[in-house]
């Protein structure tokens, strides 16, 4: 009957040699048992952040160089060229009236296909 005893004492004691029943008196400090590991997957996360601010950063810079950007790429004499440009018309009715009525191409004629025959 003495045996039969002391393995129910067993049972009842903890992985720590404490009783199961007793409260840890550690129990309010175990969240610190794994903070290293927290902090260095933190840090990690954070250095990944940085990393991949700092790639879309220098991408972003690099397709600002690669685009065309006429107050920047062009010397300064050509901003003026350019503005003078904008300020010109393609073309004004009156003289291609005047091309019109000199031309001596037929506007009833066919519309011209290459490789066939009329």
């Amino acid at each position: 009957s003495t045996t039969a005893s002391s393995p129910n004492s067993k049972e009842d004691q903890g992985v720590n040699g404490h009783d199961e029943k007793e409260n840890n008196p550690f129990a309010e400090y175990m969240w610190m048992e794994n903070e290293e590991d927290f902090n260095r997957q933190v840090e990690e996360e954070l250095q990944e952040q940085e990393f991949l601010d700092r790639c879309f950063q220098e991408m972003l810079e690099e397709e600002d160089q690669d685009w065309f950007i006429p107050s920047r790429d062009l010397p300064q004499g050509m901003g003026q060229l350019q503005q003078q440009l904008h300020g010109l018309s393609v073309g004004d009715t009156h003289s291609s009236e005047d091309i019109l009525s000199k031309s001596n191409l037929n506007p009833d004629a066919k519309e011209f296909v290459p490789g066939v025959k009329y």
